[in-house]
């Protein structure tokens, strides 16, 4: 699905749902809080927001698990060093989304993450349930 409509903020909905994920949590709240026309917008906002929240979650599990493991002997200098090339590869990973989805958005694509885009679909569609 591809939109070509504006947003009440005065951009195109595809330039304000992309800067909707530019800096994750915060520009998602605020797109999500002054947009009233496009749902288009919303919706991105909601995963954007969504997608950051996960992050913070991802990050704070790893977080206590390395701590936990490098209180082991021996075995926690290798979890560190592998921790560290881990972290380096998720955030990778999680740059890659973060990036895709702007694009996509940019596009004028109502993309949706897994299970993430379901629930932002509900919240900015919600008679659109499946």
């Amino acid at each position: 699905m591809t939109t070509s409509e504006r947003s009440s903020t005065g951009l195109d909905a595809n330039i304000a749902a992309a800067l909707s994920y530019f800096l994750g949590l915060l520009s998602g709240a605020v797109f999500f809080g002054i947009e009233t026309d496009s749902r288009f917008v919303k919706f991105h906002a909601m995963q954007s927001m969504l997608l950051s929240v996960a992050a913070i979650v991802v990050w704070i599990v790893f977080t206590v698990v390395m701590m936990v493991f490098t209180r082991i002997p021996f075995l926690g200098f290798l979890v560190a060093i592998l921790g560290l090339f881990g972290w380096a590869i998720l955030m990778l990973g999680l740059l890659g989304v973060w990036l895709y989805c702007m694009f996509r958005a940019f596009q004028g694509e109502r993309f949706k993450l897994p299970y993430l885009g379901e629930v932002a679909e509900k919240q900015v569609w919600p008679s659109e349930r499946a």
